[in-house]
């Protein structure tokens, strides 16, 4: 089969970029050193082009996940013309692409099952897409943002003028030109793009899966630390319209603390978030099927996946009626009308409810273990 024509113009900027940050920055450093400016300007750039592609294009337009003011939506669109990985409108309608077909070798973009190097950067190298990049059919809401429509038409312009702009003026206001275009310009540039294809690649190939195994999405907790939250993508692939990767407390997710943070002063609103009935729901789904899996050409162990059954069952009953009475407390809490005394009972039994889910989640967790342990003694 023939391979699709080379798209000379994403190779040669592919290469000199990263050619330029591997060979100037470190001459640059040891000629003459870079200031503790340098260092805070590319920082600073990388969490600008980062969160815009992370808060901006993928949770904001790709999913909906919330709205945001249009002054939000007017710095991640200057954000992603500085990011380079395209408009906003085209980004989001190869992503949409990408989660409704994951996987698949052909309709996905940059479907991971056809390697590391194709789904990291190869399928930009050529012309795998033809006709799709003038068709946005599936970005139709997105054809309605002025905007997006407006980062869409200038993109070109606004990509120049903020990549060469910026550093060049951080240069002059700190009085090292040079220095602010090799670390805020070329080397930002090269580390920004390839950690968000990092999430194309290493995301699909390195992590755990413990949402649903029916893609090769990961989630890995050290990717999260080079791409603002996103390395949850176990996770975000099986519930996409969640403002959140990270759903802990505990977990590393600038891009969520940036959209909540930004909802107290009304500058994003309608933060969609997934019930933990339906999480919790999930994780339990994909054990039980793995450890089934496991077990099945073992006759002593298939006999035992009756009693694994039979406990999943109480734990989705436990769970669902935890679930319940917490929204009960919740519309208590609203409702002024209701009596202390009321609400006082309502929480102790959620207390009860809370604890006994949790202790039947313990019990499954653990006789998951001890069957597997037998399988394998």
């Amino acid at each position: 089969m023939k391979k699709p024509p080379i798209i000379w113009t994403n190779v040669l900027f592919f290469t000199i970029t990263f050619i330029a940050a591997l060979v100037l920055v470190p001459w640059y450093g040891i000629t003459y050193g870079f200031s503790f400016a340098n260092w805070a300007a590319f920082v600073g750039c990388m969490f600008f082009a980062g969160l815009s592609i992370t808060a901006g294009y993928h949770r904001l337009w790709a999913h909906k996940t919330y709205d945001a003011h249009p002054v939000i939506q007017f710095i991640f669109a200057i954000g992603g013309a500085f990011a380079i990985q395209n408009s906003a409108l085209h980004w989001s309608s190869d992503h949409r692409i990408h989660h409704g077909q994951v996987d698949d070798p052909i309709k996905d973009p940059y479907a991971a099952t056809n390697g590391f190097w194709y789904s990291h950067i190869g399928w930009m190298l050529r012309d795998y897409q033809g006709d799709h990049y003038s068709n946005y059919d599936n970005c139709r809401d997105l054809q309605k943002n002025k905007i997006v429509m407006w980062q869409h038409k200038h993109y070109l312009l606004l990509t120049l003028i903020s990549n060469i702009g910026l550093p060049l003026l951080l240069g002059l206001m700190f009085g090292d030109i040079w220095g602010m275009l090799i670390l805020a310009g070329v080397l930002r540039l090269v580390l920004s793009q390839h950690f968000t294809f990092f999430i194309n690649s290493i995301a699909h190939i390195w992590g755990t899966r413990p949402y649903t195994e029916s893609n090769t999405a990961r989630d890995n907790g050290l990717l999260a630390l080079f791409t603002y939250g996103e390395g949850y993508h176990n996770y975000h692939h099986i519930f996409a319209s969640d403002y959140r990767n990270g759903i802990r407390w505990w977990h590393y997710d600038p891009t969520k603390w940036m959209i909540k943070s930004l909802s107290y002063i009304g500058l994003t609103s309608k933060l969609k978030t997934t019930p933990i009935e339906r999480i919790e729901k999930a994780k339990a789904n994909t054990l039980m099927q793995r450890t089934a899996i496991k077990l099945q050409k073992d006759q002593v162990a298939h006999a035992k996946l009756e009693l694994l059954q039979q406990e999943y069952d109480v734990l989705i009953k436990k769970l669902q009626s935890y679930c319940k009475l917490k929204k009960q407390l919740l519309d208590a809490k609203k409702n002024t009308m209701l009596k202390q005394c009321e609400k006082s009972a309502l929480i102790t039994q959620y207390r009860d409810l809370e604890l006994a889910w949790q202790k039947q989640k313990q019990s499954w967790l653990e006789l998951n273990a001890q069957l597997l342990r037998a399988r394998y003694s």
